[in-house]
C-alpha cells in the first residue's frame, strides 16, 4: 500500500549497523549527488503504484516489554491529477474507533502537503502543522511526515559503494545514501540521513535504516512480504523497529489485506466532512 509503505523508504536515515551477518561501517564523508544513484531513485519514484486503492490494515504496536496493542484501519487512496489523496478510518479498538486521517499529497514541490486528524472524542478536526510532522503517528513508529512522499530534489543520492551489490533475503539490491539538502527537511522528517536498499529487479525499496534526529535512536524498516497484485508490487507486511543501542525501544508491524485497485472512489470521499462522518 503506497500510503504507508513506499513513503517511509524515502525518509528513513543513515546508520552504522550489523545487517545479515556483515558489518556496514559508517562513512565519514558523503559523496556529492551521483547521477547514477539519482537515476535509480527516479525509477523508484516513477514505479507504477496503482490508483483508486482500498485495503484493510492491521497495525500492531509492541513496547519495550513486548506488550502488544492492535489497531485495525480501513484505508482508501486515489489520484487527482498528479496529487494523491488518502483517507484512513480507525475501526478498532474502542479508544481510537472513528478516528480518521486525511492527506493531500501534492506533486508540486513548492506546495506543503495537507494533513488532518479527526478526533471523535473531541468532535474536532485538527490540521497537522509542518512543525508537528516529525511527531509519532497514532503512537506508532511512523511519523506524520512518513505518511507523505518527499520530493527527490530535497535530497542528494550516492552509492554506499559504487559497483557493489548487496544481497537482501536472496535478492540483489543497490545500497544508496539519501542525504537531505536542507535543515528544514531534517526538521520536518525527524531524520538526518538515510540508507536505502533498492531491489534491482523491480526498483522496490525493501529495507531502510534510519538515524533519528532526536533521542539517539536507530530506526529499521524491513519489508517481510512483497506481493504482486494486479501487476502492482505491494508491501503487504513490513516491520518498523526503533532501537537504542542493541535494545528495542518500540516496534510497529503493519499488515495489509484485501488490497484492491481501480475501485469506485469519488473525490467527495476525500474531504474533512467525510472524515468526520465516518464510514
Amino acid at each position: 500500500m503506497r500510503n504507508t509503505t513506499n513513503h517511509l523508504f524515502r525518509m528513513i536515515t543513515f546508520a552504522a549497523i550489523v545487517l545479515t551477518g556483515s558489518v556496514i561501517t559508517p562513512v565519514c564523508v558523503f559523496s556529492a549527488d551521483d547521477p547514477d544513484a539519482r537515476a535509480i531513485m527516479e525509477k523508484v519514484d516513477a514505479r507504477d503504484e496503482g490508483d483508486k486503492q482500498t485495503s484493510d490494515m492491521e497495525m500492531i504496536l509492541i513496547d519495550k516489554n513486548g506488550k502488544e496493542r492492535k489497531r485495525v484501519i480501513k484505508a482508501f487512496s486515489r489520484y487527482k491529477g498528479k496529487d494523491e489523496l488518502r483517507l484512513m478510518f480507525f475501526q478498532y479498538p474502542a479508544d481510537v474507533k472513528d478516528t480518521s486521517f486525511l492527506t493531500f499529497d501534492y506533486d508540486n514541490p513548492d506546495k506543503d502537503d495537507d494533513q488532518w486528524l479527526y478526533l471523535p472524542a473531541l468532535k474536532k478536526t485538527k490540521r497537522i502543522a509542518t512543525s508537528d510532522k516529525s511527531g509519532s503517528f497514532m503512537g506508532s513508529d511512523l511519523t506524520y511526515s512518513d505518511m507523505t512522499s518527499r520530493d527527490l530534489e530535497d535530497y542528494d543520492f550516492s552509492f554506499y559503494e559504487k559497483g557493489k551489490v548487496k544481497d537482501v533475503n536472496g535478492v540483489k539490491t543497490w545500497v544508496i545514501w539519501s542525504v537531505p539538502r536542507t535543515k528544514e527537511v531534517i526538521k520536518e522528517t525527524g531524520n538526518k540521513k538515510s540508507l536505502l536498499f533498492v531491489r534491482q529487479d523491480n526498483f522496490f525499496v525493501i529495507r531502510s535504516i534510519a538515524w533519528v534526529k532526536d533521542g539517539g535512536y536507530l530506526k529499521y524498516l524491513d519489508v517481510k512480504v512483497l506481493e504482486n497484485i494486479d501487476g502492482i508490487w505491494v508491501a503487504t507486511e513490513m516491520h518498523v523497529t526503533k532501537k537504542k543501542g542493541k535494545k528495542i525501544a518500540h516496534k510497529t508491524i503493519l499488515k495489509f489485506k484485501n488490497v484492491r485497485f481501480n475501485q469506485d472512489l469519488d473525490y467527495e470521499m476525500f474531504t474533512t466532512r467525510r472524515m468526520e462522518k465516518g464510514l
